[in-house]
């Protein structure tokens, strides 16, 4: 690099998208380019700095030494970059900025959509987006970079990723009209899940120290809690759902609680999100405002 070269900030941009997700699509849709104008920054910037800045094989994408080097200045010049519209205003209004956050539908319903307009009166300079999926839809979408965060309870254990606890998440066994104290009378009832594998079952099974699956006479697979919750209100069934999600049923005397002395395994709510996430600092403050709504 010459000493007139000039790098501009937006390339830096581009540059660091590339680092964190070290996927150029992925990198391309945060910043809002196309994929060709998106490589062309890239380029632009490696020839105006004179060093390579990346490794690129069909299959991954790496960092050089000089990437590695300059990662934490851009970083800072980034930010610098930010305040100087605050700076220019003299008024410290921070500066407009969206987040796209994933979900289960029912959770997002129930929970995160009541969230949303004390959440922007907090910050109105923050927009939330919501994305519904399912989980593998959600942990696919959040390393694509598709969403910046996911709300999820399935555990998590994948290199790269960050996540704060939101919640703890409770578990009841309900039907409606059903007498069920015991593994031996599960031959009298349909067992409804959400898949056959059982994942809201096992927190049963989990409470229990249990893993052989009980003895239903038949089984139903809803792919989610509110087509459970509406088959079990129906009278079809008995099933294991999370205890937010039915808390007024159980009030107002629509279903009851099945062992209600057993202990069933417990999960958490987590924010998760890829690490070196640009906005890592948004999405911690975001966890932190997340907990102060009590699920349901």
């Amino acid at each position: 690099m010459t000493p007139n070269t000039l790098v501009d900030i937006e390339s830096l941009g581009c540059f660091v998208a590339a680092a964190d997700l070290l996927r150029f699509r992925a990198a391309a849709r945060r910043v809002g380019l196309s994929p060709a104008a998106f490589s062309e920054r890239l380029r632009r910037l490696e020839e105006d700095l004179g060093e390579r800045l990346f490794d690129r094989t069909t299959r991954r994408v790496t960092l050089t030494p000089a990437g590695s080097r300059l990662l934490p200045h851009a970083r800072e010049l980034l930010a610098d970059a930010s305040a100087c519209a605050q700076i220019a205003r003299g008024d410290g209004a921070p500066l407009p900025f969206a987040l796209t956050v994933g979900s289960r539908y029912e959770l997002a319903m129930s929970w995160m959509c009541p969230a949303l307009n004390p959440l922007k009166e907090a910050r109105p300079e923050r927009t939330l987006h919501l994305y519904l999926g399912d989980t593998p839809d959600l942990m696919a979408r959040l390393e694509s970079g598709d969403i910046d965060a996911a709300v999820l309870s399935a555990r998590v254990a994948r290199v790269g990723l960050d996540s704060l606890v939101l919640h703890e998440e409770r578990y009841v066994f309900v039907g409606r009209g059903h007498t069920l104290d015991n593994a031996d009378q599960a031959g009298e009832h349909v067992l409804i899940d959400i898949s056959a594998d059982l994942p809201l079952f096992h927190y049963l099974l989990d409470g229990l120290n249990q893993t052989e699956p009980w003895s239903f006479k038949s089984h139903e697979y809803m792919g989610g809690i509110g087509a459970i919750r509406h088959r079990v209100l129906d009278g079809i069934g008995v099933a294991v759902l999370p205890e937010y999600f039915v808390r007024e049923d159980l009030a107002a005397g629509r279903l009851t609680q099945l062992m209600p002395d057993l202990e069933l395994r417990t999960d958490t709510f987590r924010l998760i999100w890829m690490g070196r996430h640009t906005r890592r600092d948004e999405l911690v403050e975001l966890a932190r405002e997340l907990r102060a709504f009590p699920l349901g």
